[in-house]
């Protein structure tokens, strides 16, 4: 180990991506993602693209294509402004070092400590900037696909239809990326708690996932989205 890290840290760690790997592999690759509510949306973007394809104005389409593609471009600037932030404390870290020294119930840091942990936050930050600007792509291109729908009196066309899945494809792969990028924010927090100590980091990763799991399998949302997919 490092003179910084001892086994706690170490264990702290390994079970921080264990957790995160296994909760990826579960929600998004196993048998329980056709009940994750990232597949009843993908069922609602599905039917909403074949409605678009049969409607004479489509500025309800392009108006919601738009408020998506502002929430994504929310995240992938605000994502640049973290990553710059945690470059600089890379560069303060003695200063960060005594200000986490003096809040209760924090392990002492070592400087060195401190810039590995940082740089630890600031990959999993430029991680969430890489799916946040594929999404953002993936959306203009979801985008540009419904800007050529046929006519509404082809709506029913073959050529329409395979059209409208190509664009819900499209939609649901940037949806598919702008969660992965959320996830890493929320693992990110629980990241923060190794600047405290390792119980805390490993408490916070336990609890993130609980969360996710929570809110992607068990909510009121997707009870809801269940009584509308056949």
């Amino acid at each position: 180990m490092l003179e910084w890290m001892d086994v706690w840290d170490g264990a702290a760690l390994v079970w921080f991506f264990a957790v995160w790997a296994a909760y990826t592999a579960y929600a998004d690759h196993g048998p329980a993602h056709a009940r994750s509510i990232t597949a009843a949306m993908n069922a609602r973007r599905r039917a909403w693209m074949h409605e678009a394809a049969r409607r004479d104005l489509r500025m309800i389409d392009t108006n919601i294509l738009g408020n998506l593609l502002t929430g994504v471009g929310f995240f992938s600037s605000t994502t640049i402004f973290v990553i710059g932030g945690l470059i600089a404390m890379i560069g303060v870290a003695d200063q960060s070092a005594l200000a986490l020294a003096r809040l209760p119930l924090t392990d002492a840091t070592q400087p060195a400590a401190l810039e590995v942990k940082t740089v630890g936050l600031l990959v999993i930050f430029i991680y969430a900037f890489f799916k946040f600007a594929w999404a953002f792509r993936l959306a203009n291109y979801c985008s540009i696909t419904v800007g050529g729908l046929p006519a509404a009196v082809d709506g029913d066309s073959a050529h329409s239809r395979r059209m409208a899945e190509v664009a819900a494809m499209l939609s649901a792969r940037s949806g598919h990326h702008f969660n992965r990028g959320l996830r890493a924010y929320f693992f990110a927090l629980a990241a923060l708690g190794w600047l405290i100590g390792p119980a805390v980091f490993a408490v916070l990763t336990t609890g993130v996932a609980l969360v996710l799991y929570r809110r992607e399998f068990k909510s009121k949302a997707l009870s809801a989205l269940r009584d509308l997919n056949p």
